[in-house]
């Protein structure tokens, strides 16, 4: 089967995760995808393929004759998705032979053009997979486990000889609790690799520090008529705090390994009012700087309104994998020979977000990232091609053959 065939499969099943319920798995639909992938494993001979109560899936393919004390290397992707553009079912749009250009999504009224995603272009002549334009696709990261599963069937040919095989298929990672419960006794993998990137041959190794900073804002409401001097407007005060942060500091201001602050949500009135923001930074002396910056903002309006007019909670949520793959440069260097020898381009960049394997290489698996073959994730106008996902799945196989030569 191909990749793109069991992606058309898994965006179907309902997982999205959310940050509100508290639990793990933050939402029980995503079991539905869990045991279909157990099953399906199991069939590609994975024997040992269960998910456990907190929803992780893991499996291992034993090694080659002759290979059982090699190095165990692992993939991992994730199943949830994101809930935004996900309150109903899916309905994925296959365009055959895509002309580069704009592409109406069914009849939502959204179209794909190159204007706003200029890589379109290079699309030409592929095969397109969309949504209909009222949800995302869920190729972020459908599409990582579908290349890993058919992966898996190519191993089951014999014609990579291989060592210890770990697979690992995690929950909740877009709402940063993919590794919660991550068991890396039971994964038992010396290293690994996740597959939820964009652009096929992509291999980064460097992702954000991350953070995420709750402001509550507590005011003084009494009669408009009579509040001179007394009345402390909390929806104000916010609106004050927003501005003394740098405003060029945003994520549509900064790329590469530029930094920011993302004011991801907000509501308020007189009384009280919340600001919810991502830190970002690829540089931890600038990400502990950034994170200065707002307790001392704090600090300025306690000073001026009253103390307890502003309570900041930072939740630090993960690092730069870079300072762990730099002691294991080698699988950067067999991820990049394997992109050469598919005649792909090997893509190095800086991930602008993070991955399980951030967290998962301060666990002890150095864990870097490669390129699915997506593009436009979290959103309506997700895409990939039956292309790009090929090629995904031939250099994570090459990545195999050249891991154990």
């Amino acid at each position: 089967m191909k990749a793109y065939e069991r992606l058309l499969s898994y965006v179907k099943v309902f997982t999205p995760s959310s940050e509100e319920t508290g639990t793990s798995p933050s939402t029980q639909y995503q079991f539905d995808l869990a045991r279909q992938l157990v099953q399906e494993l199991q069939e590609l001979g994975v024997k040992d393929a269960s998910v456990d109560d907190h929803c992780y899936v893991y499996g291992h393919i034993p090694a080659t004759e002759g290979y059982e004390s090699c190095k165990k290397l692992g993939f991992i992707a994730h199943m949830d998705t994101v809930s935004d553009f996900c309150d109903h079912p899916v309905t994925p749009v296959v365009t055959p032979d895509y002309d580069g250009g704009e592409l109406a999504l069914e009849t939502s009224g959204r179209v794909l053009s190159p204007k706003m995603f200029p890589h379109l272009s290079t699309l030409k002549g592929r095969t397109l997979i969309t949504s209909d334009g009222t949800t995302i696709l869920g190729a972020d990261d459908k599409a990582g486990i579908a290349e890993i599963m058919t992966m898996i069937e190519h191993l089951n040919d014999g014609t990579i000889a291989h060592g210890p095989i770990s697979v690992a298929f995690t929950p909740d990672e877009e709402i940063g609790m993919g590794t919660d419960h991550f068991d890396v006794k039971k994964f038992n993998a010396d290293y690994a690799y996740t597959l939820d990137g964009d652009t096929e041959g992509e291999i980064q190794y460097e992702n954000f520090n991350a953070g995420r900073a709750v402001v509550e804002f507590t005011g003084v409401n009494v009669h408009p008529g009579s509040s001179k001097d007394t009345m402390v407007n909390a929806a104000l005060v916010a609106m004050e705090f927003n501005s003394m942060l740098p405003s060029a500091d945003t994520p549509r201001d900064t790329e590469e390994y530029e930094g920011f602050f993302h004011l991801d949500a907000m509501n308020g009135n007189v009384s009280t009012a919340m600001l919810d923001y991502i830190i970002r930074d690829h540089d931890a002396a600038s990400f502990d700087c950034r994170l200065k910056t707002l307790e001392h903002i704090a600090k300025i309006l306690n000073e001026k309104w009253g103390e307890g007019t502003v309570k900041l909670t930072i939740t630090e949520q993960y690092r730069n994998m870079k300072e762990v793959i730099d002691t294991c440069m080698e699988l950067i260097d067999c991820a990049t020979a394997a992109c050469k020898e598919c005649g792909t381009p090997a893509l190095i960049t800086p991930i602008r977000g993070g991955t399980d394997g951030a967290r998962l290489s301060f666990m002890g698996v150095p864990c870097p990232n490669l390129g699915t073959g997506g593009h436009a994730f979290h959103g309506p106008y997700e895409h990939i091609t039956v292309e790009g996902m090929d090629i995904a799945v031939n250099v994570g196989l090459k990545i195999i053959e050249l891991f154990y030569k």
